[in-house]
């Protein structure tokens, strides 16, 4: 069993109000992981104004903080990953209001998609809308089975706009995506699985455990390697071959002649674990 976190090291609004949570760990093992918690149980995370700026400023300190070498994103409600966007907020809104809240609610789902580390999303029960678009951002979903996910936002009026009309479609598939999101449908965790749209099913409530320990394996690797292993992976997901092996030449030349490539051949040949340099 990982063992618990040593408490907040960092909030994005602070004090007992704050809606997201940063905690680092005690244990060694996952010294270079961060976890970022979405923390508003009443409202089972649904993204307020104020909870979408918690996470633009936790991702941001996350992203900026060159000993984290992977992410994870939890919730510390038990039955809620995050249900999505507060329409009860939304409900008040002037047409000018959710113009205003437009760019705020992009900066905090793409302060997930934009972590330039390994990041996963720990998801059991709801996660629906906004809440399954900040799950997709993430580059692994680790659900419970029980975990409820979709995007059904049409059924309101709108659009998936955390991200869902193109994280989904490049995860299973134009027609899988249009379907699940034409007919605003909520999949189980074992639905999700089977089209790719979740990567791991693992025993309800044990989401979290199975996410720490994906988390020590990657940590354990090199920052450098990681780093720009994820960069060339996006970058060229949506190019032609051609333009995708020059951008993973960059990036291999980025770390090839790194201090990380040297300490990783010396431990090798030493039969060691390496002490990466990070740079």
């Amino acid at each position: 069993m990982p063992s618990l976190p040593t408490g907040a090291d960092a909030t994005a609004s602070g004090g007992s109000d704050a809606l997201v949570r940063v905690e680092r760990f005690e244990d060694p093992a996952l010294a270079h992981v961060a976890e970022i918690v979405l923390d508003r149980p009443e409202a089972m995370n649904a993204v307020s104004t104020a909870m979408a700026r918690a996470i633009a400023a936790a991702t941001a300190r996350v992203a900026a903080d060159e000993t984290v070498r992977c992410v994870l994103l939890t919730s510390s409600h038990e039955k809620a990953f995050c249900v999505g966007a507060d329409l009860k907020e939304r409900n008040a809104f002037t047409d000018a209001d959710l113009m205003e809240q437009r760019p705020v609610a992009r900066a905090a789902y793409g302060g997930v998609l934009d972590l330039p580390v390994p990041a996963i999303a720990a998801v059991d029960g709801f996660a629906l809308g906004g809440g399954f678009e900040l799950a997709l951002s993430c580059d692994v979903v680790v659900a419970g089975d029980g975990a409820v996910v979709g995007l059904p936002e049409v059924s309101v009026g709108v659009i998936p706009g955390g991200g869902g009309t193109q994280l989904l479609v490049r995860r299973i598939g134009w027609s899988r995506a249009a379907k699940a999101i034409f007919t605003a449908s909520r999949m189980p965790a074992r639905e999700a699985l089977e089209l790719g749209a979740v990567d791991e099913v693992v025993p309800a409530g044990t989401a979290r455990d199975r996410a720490l320990e994906l988390a020590r394996a990657i940590s354990a690797n090199s920052p450098v390697g990681l780093r720009n292993a994820k960069r060339a992976m996006r970058l060229g997901a949506d190019v032609g071959l051609d333009a995708g092996l020059e951008i993973e030449d960059a990036c291999w030349r980025a770390t090839a002649f790194s201090g990380d490539r040297r300490e990783g051949v010396a431990a090798f040949a030493e039969k060691r674990r390496p002490v990466w340099p990070g740079r």
